[in-house]
């Protein structure tokens, strides 16, 4: 929310039209899901069988969804940089995460509701108390801090779980580990622009050598620029410039939580040092 302050009135109405946008479609595939029985049966089978590192992946896909539905509308213009397709949902996993959720929901807040109905009773059970939550917040949209407020309610209860069981597995097979070295995304990497060097371009950061005027060399983001055939082996390594830290996208579910997180948590800080900085002003005034 501190980082929410941060915005501009333009993009706040926007972040506001779009999360508002993507948690009715939440509602609309979750409502999907109870109200057949046929999928209900399917999901919740799926469910069954999954292993509990499976079941903290896919609450991490969510997550990183979200997140990327925040952290988006950050940006001083629309990035160029696609998302890693590897790090998406799709329909069928949404349809898992979200029932998934409601089930934790029901177990922590009504958990007789399950524990005396036999599991063919679910879908019913599940239908009446997920109806009678939709008719509390009837209307919660008329108001879009409270939307807000909400929506970073759910973020942050995944964030915690993904924290607390994100050491049972990653998506690429090894243990999660926070500051650990992840390849830049190839999306990413193929989305990085050549420019041309233009006057003295100074010297490449991992080589050391000048960049000659008139060669193509990469740019990215933080506008840091390096040859190509230097910055290509360091991609492959490290999703970071190598001088100035900033992060690409990586494929790593895990890993992309951290990012777009950090992203979150310094636009929250840098809120509050401006904040800090005029409060001091208007001591001295």
């Amino acid at each position: 929310m501190a980082a929410m302050a941060s915005l501009t009135h333009s993009q706040l109405s926007d972040l506001t039209n779009s999360i508002s946008s993507q948690t009715h479609h939440h509602h609309r595939r979750l409502s999907t899901v109870l109200s057949t029985p046929t999928l209900f049966s399917l999901t919740l089978h799926r469910l069954h069988l999954l292993s509990l590192p499976h079941k903290t992946l896919l609450i991490a896909r969510h997550l990183l969804s979200s997140l990327r539905q925040l952290t988006f509308h950050f940006q001083p213009k629309p990035t160029t940089i696609r998302p890693p397709s590897t790090t998406s949902i799709n329909s069928r996993d949404l349809d898992a995460v979200l029932l998934l959720l409601l089930l934790c929901e029901v177990r922590q807040h009504n958990p007789e509701a399950l524990q005396t109905s036999p599991t063919s009773k679910w879908r019913e059970v599940l239908g009446e108390i997920y109806a009678e939550k939709m008719l509390r917040v009837s209307g919660i949209w008329v108001c879009k801090w409270t939307g807000l407020a909400a929506y970073i309610e759910i973020v942050t209860r995944c964030l915690r779980f993904v924290s607390v069981m994100g050491s049972c597995g990653s998506s690429t097979g090894g243990n999660y580990k926070v500051g650990r070295e992840l390849p830049a995304s190839v999306s990413a990497v193929v989305a990085l622009p050549s420019v041309e060097v233009t006057g003295a371009g100074g010297e490449c950061a991992i080589c050391k050598e000048e960049m000659k005027e008139g060669r193509d060399v990469c740019e990215l983001p933080c506008q840091h620029s390096f040859h190509w055939m230097c910055i290509l082996p360091w991609l492959r390594k490290k999703n970071t410039c190598p001088c100035c830290r900033f992060q690409l996208p990586t494929d790593d579910v895990f890993g992309e939580i951290q990012r777009l997180w950090e992203v979150l948590v310094k636009m929250s800080s840098g809120h509050a040092d401006a904040r800090h900085d005029q409060s001091s002003s208007e001591r001295m005034l």
